[in-house]
C-alpha cells in the first residue's frame, strides 16, 4: 500500500465515517485507475467485479437500445458506482463511460469480500454505507423518472 492511496482513500467522502485501520484496510486492496475521455469502463452485461471510488472527473451510467445509448446517471468526484462487484456473477446492469479524464479507486470485488468475512464488523460497516448510496440513487432514479412522466400522467388523468 502506498501513502499517497491512503491519502486518496482518506479524502473521499465513502469513507470518511470509517475507522482508521478500516480505511487503511481498504488502501492495502485499493489500485488507482485512469479513463480516457469517451472510454467505456464496462459495459452492460459485463461479469467482473470491481467497485469504484470516483475521485475525479465524470461517468455517465448508460443503458444501450436499439438506435441509442440512454444516460441514466451522472456520476461525480465522490460517488461511488458499481457496487454490483458485490454480488458474484450478478452482471452489469449498465454500461459506464468516462465523460472526461476519470481517477479513481478500484476495488476487486472478490478481495473485498474476502476482508469483510475476515473481519465481520468491517464487513457489516461498508455494507451499511453501501446501502445508503444504493437507496439514495434509487431515490434519484425515482425522482428522476416521475420528472419525466408526470406530464404525461397528468394528461392521462392521473
Amino acid at each position: 500500500m502506498s501513502h499517497s492511496l491512503l491519502q486518496a482513500l482518506e479524502s473521499h467522502p465513502f469513507v470518511s465515517d470509517f475507522a482508521p485501520q478500516d480505511r487503511t484496510r481498504l488502501a492495502a486492496l485499493a489500485k488507482e485507475v485512469r479513463f480516457e475521455p469517451d472510454q467505456v469502463i464496462f459495459r452492460e452485461g459485463d461479469d467482473y467485479s470491481v467497485l469504484y471510488l470516483l475521485g475525479e472527473g465524470m461517468v455517465a451510467l448508460e443503458l444501450e437500445v436499439p438506435g441509442h445509448v440512454l444516460r441514466v446517471q451522472t456520476l461525480y468526484a465522490g460517488d461511488v458506482f458499481d457496487w454490483s462487484a458485490l454480488l458474484p456473477h450478478a452482471g452489469k446492469h449498465f454500461q459506464a463511460r468516462a465523460l472526461d479524464a476519470v481517477t479513481a479507486l478500484a476495488f476487486e470485488g472478490d478481495q473485498l469480500l474476502a476482508s469483510f468475512k475476515a473481519d465481520p464488523k468491517f464487513g457489516l460497516a461498508f455494507m451499511l454505507r453501501l446501502m445508503g448510496v444504493v437507496s439514495e440513487r434509487l431515490r434519484n432514479t425515482r425522482l428522476q423518472l416521475v420528472d419525466m412522466y408526470s406530464p404525461e400522467a397528468k394528461r392521462a388523468g392521473t
